[in-house]
């Protein structure tokens, strides 16, 4: 093969990734309990318990506050779990936070975890491909491979929301969204929420 055919195909898949990592956020994965169906409306006019879920607590209150945004945008009213809540690492916070649901009047709990799942660094580039399942650790990143040397390191998330009864205190939906790397956290975390509450949307949540 000539070296003009090797650059050219390079160039290629350069463009593709390139692209890719542009893209918005992509659903990759959503359930719903058959039992509630798609036109419960369960957080329609509600009070929606909303609740992020990440490492870093500047992250959290980041994509909390986003996500009260997009629930604020649905007609739905977000109310939050007070600062002293007790909650526990060896277990799911969901169920931990029903009680604080119960306790402001929400109708649903809606959760969502976010965990790194790709890495893009500006002195090259590197794609992570994330595992996405549900629970506490629902999303993980793997396969990131990055170029010795200086530049900016911007980190894609993935997102999983889930929507609990608060009455019966059973999860009743769950999806599961990636978003390109981006500098911009805030903008990232805008497009998760929006991509996670526009699934809910579809799916007659509201």
């Amino acid at each position: 093969m000539s070296s003009f055919s090797v650059r050219s195909i390079a160039s290629a898949s350069l463009a593709i990734v390139m692209a890719a990592c542009g893209s918005a956020p992509q659903l990759n994965a959503q359930w719903i309990d058959p039992a509630l169906g798609t036109q419960s409306r369960l957080m329609r006019s509600a009070k929606v318990l909303v609740a992020c879920e990440a490492a870093d607590v500047a992250i959290r209150q980041i994509c909390q506050d986003q996500l009260a945004a997009e629930v604020v945008a649905r007609g739905a009213t977000p109310v939050f779990a007070s600062a002293d809540t007790p909650l526990t690492a060896d277990r799911s916070i969901d169920g931990q936070l029903i009680p604080s649901a119960r306790g402001a009047g929400a109708s649903a709990l809606l959760v969502v975890t976010l965990t790194p799942a790709s890495v893009d660094n500006s002195s090259g580039f590197s794609i992570g491909f994330g595992g996405l399942g549900f629970g506490r650790n629902s999303a993980v990143g793997v396969g990131v491979s990055a170029p010795v040397g200086g530049g900016r390191i911007d980190t894609g998330f993935a997102a999983n929301g889930r929507v609990t009864d608060v009455a019966s205190g059973r999860l009743v939906w769950t999806a599961s969204a990636a978003a390109p790397p981006s500098a911009d956290l805030n903008m990232q975390f805008s497009a998760l929420s929006k991509a996670v509450l526009d699934a809910a949307e579809k799916a007659g949540l509201f």
